[in-house]
């Protein structure tokens, strides 16, 4: 049976990073690639093998179809790419290692995505014959252009009897343009039937708190957020399924990952993975966002398997250098079976 598309909202920006784990002040050069959170989503399912669509800004320029090509390279599908406005976004990133956080420095103000003229994207015809729409926090934060244009996207799909996904993404760098989170963020989860999150975005953007969480302290039980998805659930109706990623920060390159989700009122709790060493956590939660959509797109009658699918992917992902997760089902799957060894594949 044919699969109906997934489409995704938001900004693609160009990743500079320092070579190896180099601070800022050593870089002689930086290492490039193209990502972003809605893009990360998109990469990861189009490598799942499920159909994806992609609709953003990007200049017309060189930089501009560079960033184009590493979205078609992942087999995404960039024919609602609207072109314009004189800038790619950039990021740079500082790798942490062992006790010293990474960093990031954005460079996006007023990019091509963040300049999006009102009224361009004629999303009736973008989500033709689509089943699903996904957007995460960025994208309203980024600018009162994209927050807005970001509304019309979800409205539609809504009324277009789409399923809705949001990750929650909260970045207090970006909120920037006038308006805070807690002022956006509701009226566009109102329209969402699932939302996925960390173990802070729920109680910066909406002012629920899990009790006795430590996370620097590397304390994070997935019990403690069991409340958070029941008051996520009651603020926000529509909502059947919340995810909450939980991850416990040892250092920069040791953290266990897990998550617990709530689904139309049952609690599933996921295995707990201790990663060390981290590669690249850039993008994990992205690639659990992915697994999770995956999941609930192949196995809906089993919440539990979605859910190990999800973390299992977001913990391969932190293996692989760059934003995005370029795993496999397979590979997924043989990591939930309980392969960790990292043995070579003969």
């Amino acid at each position: 049976m044919e699969q109906k598309p997934i489409v995704l909202f938001g900004e693609v920006m160009l990743r500079l990073s320092p070579p190896g784990f180099q601070r800022f002040v050593q870089a002689r050069s930086f290492e490039a690639v193209y990502g972003g959170g809605e893009a990360n989503v998109a990469a990861s399912l189009a490598g799942f093998g499920v159909p994806v669509r992609y609709v953003t800004r990007l200049p017309e320029n060189a930089i501009g179809r560079a960033c184009e090509g590493a979205l078609r390279s992942c087999g995404i599908d960039t024919r609602y790419v609207q072109w314009g406005g004189d800038r790619l976004g950039i990021y740079f990133l500082e790798m942490g290692v062992a006790s010293r956080a990474s960093r990031v420095i954005y460079d996006r103000a007023d990019s091509a995505f963040s300049r999006t003229p009102e009224g361009l994207l004629d999303w009736p015809e973008i989500f033709a014959g689509a089943g699903a729409f996904h957007w995460t926090g960025i994208t309203p934060a980024v600018s009162e252009a994209a927050a807005r244009e970001c509304l019309r996207a979800v409205r539609a799909a809504e009324e277009l009897g789409l399923t809705v996904s949001c990750d929650l993404n909260y970045r207090s760098k970006l909120w920037k343009w006038g308006k805070e989170a807690s002022e956006v963020m509701p009226e566009l989860v109102r329209h969402c039937d699932i939302a996925i999150g960390n173990e802070e975005d729920a109680a910066k953007v909406f002012g629920i708190h899990a009790a006795g969480a430590d996370v620097t302290a590397g304390r994070v039980v997935a019990e403690d957020y069991e409340a958070v998805c029941e008051g996520l659930s009651r603020r926000f109706p529509k909502l059947n399924t919340i995810a909450i990623t939980l991850r416990g920060s040892h250092s920069a390159t040791h953290n266990t990952w897990s998550a617990v989700m709530w689904r139309r009122g049952e609690v599933h709790v996921g295995p707990t993975y201790d990663i060390s060493p981290i590669v690249d956590r850039v993008g994990g939660g992205d690639a659990f966002a992915a697994g999770l959509l995956y999941g609930i797109r192949v196995r809906a009658d089993d919440p539990a398997w979605g859910l190990r699918f999800a973390l299992a992917s977001s913990c391969l992902k932190h293996t692989i250098f760059g934003d995005a997760n370029l795993v496999s089902v397979g590979e997924v799957e043989r990591l939930m079976e309980g392969d960790a060894s990292g043995r070579v594949q003969r």
